[in-house]
């Protein structure tokens, strides 16, 4: 069993940034992907961002430019920071972990007002 706690969401103003952790703990022997997912009202849960163990990242379309993933693998922690953000990033942001099976965070709420 693999606990993920979340930190970093809050309200902004538009432009404005936040950083995203998320630190996994529990019986952990290898995390393969780390990555965080948003959920907007009435809309599927969608990527945002992902690391693998090597180091190599994806973005959604719509956060490549404005958004950092990074992760630190003796703490079994990844970070999201994302600058310049826009009122449509509004979501509660998921934290997932990928081993051996797969963990979800309980979610972080991140506004962002216009």
């Amino acid at each position: 069993q693999v606990q993920l706690v979340e930190s970093g969401g809050g309200l902004v103003q538009a432009g404005g940034s936040l950083r995203l952790s998320c630190a996994a703990s529990g019986s952990i022997f290898t995390i393969y992907t780390m990555g965080w997912y948003r959920q907007a009202p009435g809309k599927q849960r969608e990527l945002v961002a992902a690391i693998n163990s090597g180091g190599s990242t994806n973005y959604a379309d719509s956060v490549k430019g404005r958004c950092t993933i990074s992760r630190d693998n003796a703490k079994n922690t990844v970070y999201l920071q994302m600058n310049n953000l826009k009122p449509e990033d509004t979501a509660p942001y998921y934290c997932n972990v990928r081993y051996l099976g797969t963990s979800w965070g309980q979610g972080t709420q991140v506004t962002v007002s216009s």
